[in-house]
């Protein structure tokens, strides 16, 4: 059965909250030479242009790297973190309101034989998948892919049409930006599918 992608228009709503929430049970694919891989979205974050200190320093962090964030919603937005793990990005809202979606974390369903070889690991586990630094190196993603068209065939989203109810999510502080000031640190623009075994467990 063929699934649609997501359109364009999901990504350039103005709110980054609430497509962060919307993003969960959606399917995040890559195929990369010929590999096919990909898994159900079980956990992201969102920061917005406005308000989110945390997305203020970013912007000035990046600089002319961040190029995805000021073009319309949908694309790819890659960048690396301590120099070895790349952090899977989606640009949302429109042209030069930079606001992002962070993917964190999937369920992995397709191509489980490559992800493993690419993670080096012989069973899957958690650590597959259950982190923004494991599952972008599972789906082979990197940094070059930055500016990718979600329209497009190397990396693209899936609706099969799953309703999460509100009972299995769980929104929380995002991870990591206490360097932003307590008001960006508590905004709870983390999302998770509870009953998701693949989530990251960073508290």
């Amino acid at each position: 059965m063929l699934h649609p992608k997501l359109p364009p228009d999901f990504y350039r709503r103005p709110d980054p909250v609430q497509i962060a929430r919307d993003l969960l049970g959606k399917y995040l694919f890559t195929c990369l030479d010929g590999e096919l891989t990909g898994g159900r979205i079980v956990e992201t974050e969102a920061y917005s242009h406005h308000g989110d200190q945390s997305m203020q320093l970013h912007l000035k962090r990046r600089g002319p790297h961040g190029h995805a964030l000021h073009e319309p919603g949908g694309r790819a937005y890659l960048y690396q973190v301590y120099q070895r793990h790349t952090l899977f990005n989606i640009s949302t809202n429109e042209a030069d309101k930079p606001d992002t979606i962070l993917i964190r974390a999937i369920e992995p369903l397709v191509g489980l034989d490559i992800m493993l070889r690419r993670r080096g690991l012989e069973t899957a586990s958690a650590k597959l998948t259950a982190g923004p630094g494991l599952l972008t190196q599972a789906l082979g993603v990197t940094p070059a892919l930055s500016g990718t068209d979600l329209q497009g065939d190397t990396l693209w989203i899936e609706d099969h049409a799953e309703q999460v109810p509100e009972a299995d999510v769980l929104s929380s502080p995002r991870v990591g930006l206490a360097y932003a000031g307590e008001e960006a640190a508590s905004l709870p623009w983390r999302f998770r599918i509870i009953s998701s075994l693949w989530t990251s467990k960073v508290k």
